[in-house]
């Protein structure tokens, strides 16, 4: 979930008909009789007239791609021999005002009316992308749940100052659930959160401010920013093969840094500078990143004293929020999906407290799905053990679907449920 210095989201294929001879696919989502179905949206990696493509099972890439496992009808999309058709669903656009900015989103229905049709809204990561018109909206819609999609503020229609502040982001997705209950009213039943990466920290806090029946969430953390710089550091050298002193070494740089920032880089720089001391004859330590502590350590004190602020903590991020506190004060289901080799968020501490919380009573379901990371990629790590992203994990757009549904059945690929039942 990168806040501040870069921004928190696969094929086995039957032989295609070429190119050049098949007809040009019309974005869209397409099902199959038993259920399954596949999205397909424009997208600006994908070089028109080809279509970005995700299926139920994860598989994602484009349609212009050799190997893609579909091809292109008049209407219809072909897979594996079979016609798959279009779904109508009902798309709405919406404004709506949030502590004082005008917000812009798209309420999705599934076809017919159903007063009993679970209701979503959608709560961003730290992207500064528009979700709408994305995949993950109509994946969700297309397993028979309503979805509301907004654009943060800041971002594409919305107005107002991007921001990384949980606290107002929240207030903003609570906003964005009040706007859909009315718009869809009559046609859901219950209500509730979705939220990626950095929506972990946003939706649970939402749903302490408005009434919410379901919170759910995928690879985010219950820890606060700081500890998530300080774990993905310990990650970093682990991956290394470097032992406890190097460890013990980054968790002295994060209480360094974490000194700066919560101090607004007005005091701190002697504990800074010893750990610099410390690091200088570490070969390994000119690679280590975190989110934010590789860069702070490599820049000069002088110029933290003058830009660090501006250049490390222009966001209104809550440094040392705390979630655990959040998810004490929620009284609504949640459902939260770790991904277990996670190098941008890592699991442990968060894996800790949700335990913690379900033996305390709270209506907690955690799943795991293992050897995936940050946004419930499976991957392949090549000679340099750089990690090359191939699929969405099969069973995770399944088992967010389900459990909102309240219809989990697994298993879910190779979710592994930590939670009793």
């Amino acid at each position: 979930m990168k806040h501040l210095l870069g921004g928190i989201a696969l094929l086995f294929a039957l032989p295609a008909t070429p190119v050049s001879a098949q007809t040009v696919c019309a974005p869209g989502t397409y099902a199959a009789s038993d259920g399954d179905f596949v999205v397909l949206v424009k997208s600006p990696a994908v070089a028109a007239p080809g279509l970005r493509y995700l299926f139920r099972d994860g598989r994602r890439g484009a349609t212009t791609d050799a190997a893609a496992p579909l091809t292109c009808g008049i209407g219809d999309v072909v897979v594996g021999g079979k016609h798959w058709t279009p779904i109508a669903f009902r798309e709405t656009p919406a404004t709506f005002d949030s502590v004082g900015t005008k917000m812009t989103g798209v309420l999705i229905e599934p076809p017919g009316v159903d007063a009993g049709r679970p209701l979503v809204v959608m709560v961003h990561g730290s992207e500064r992308t528009s979700p709408i018109g994305g995949l993950y909206g109509y994946a969700m819609a297309a397993q028979g749940i309503s979805v509301f999609v907004y654009d943060k503020r800041g971002t594409g229609g919305s107005d107002g100052e991007y921001t990384q502040n949980f606290e107002l982001l929240a207030e903003d997705a609570a906003n964005a659930l009040g706007q859909a209950r009315g718009m869809a009213a009559g046609r859901y039943g219950r209500a509730g959160f979705f939220g990626g990466s950095q929506g972990g920290w946003v939706a649970p806090l939402a749903a302490t401010r408005t009434k919410a029946d379901f919170v759910a969430i995928g690879f985010g953390l219950v820890a606060s920013p700081i500890e998530e710089d300080r774990e993905q550091m310990v990650s970093e050298v682990r991956a290394a093969g470097l032992g406890d002193d190097a460890v013990a070494l980054v968790n002295r740089l994060s209480q360094a840094t974490a000194g700066l920032l919560l101090s607004d880089f007005r005091t701190g720089y002697d504990k800074l500078d010893a750990v610099r001391a410390e690091m200088k004859d570490k070969p390994w330590a000119a690679k280590i990143e975190g989110e934010y502590s590789g860069a702070i350590a490599r820049m000069p004190s002088d110029d933290l004293r003058r830009i660090g602020r501006a250049r490390v903590d222009n966001l209104e991020l809550i440094w040392d929020y705390d979630a655990v506190a959040a998810l004490k004060k929620l009284d609504a289901p949640l459902l939260w999906v770790l991904a277990g080799e996670d190098r941008e968020a890592p699991i442990e501490t968060t894996r800790g407290a949700l335990l913690g919380l379900a033996k305390q009573g709270k209506p907690v379901d955690v799943y795991l799905f293992p050897r995936t990371d940050h946004g419930m990629w499976e991957f392949t790590t090549d000679a340099n053990g750089e990690r090359q992203i191939t699929r969405i994990t099969d069973g995770y757009l399944k088992l967010l679907a389900d459990w909102i549904k309240r219809d989990v059945r697994g298993p879910y690929g190779r979710a592994e449920r930590l939670t009793p039942r």
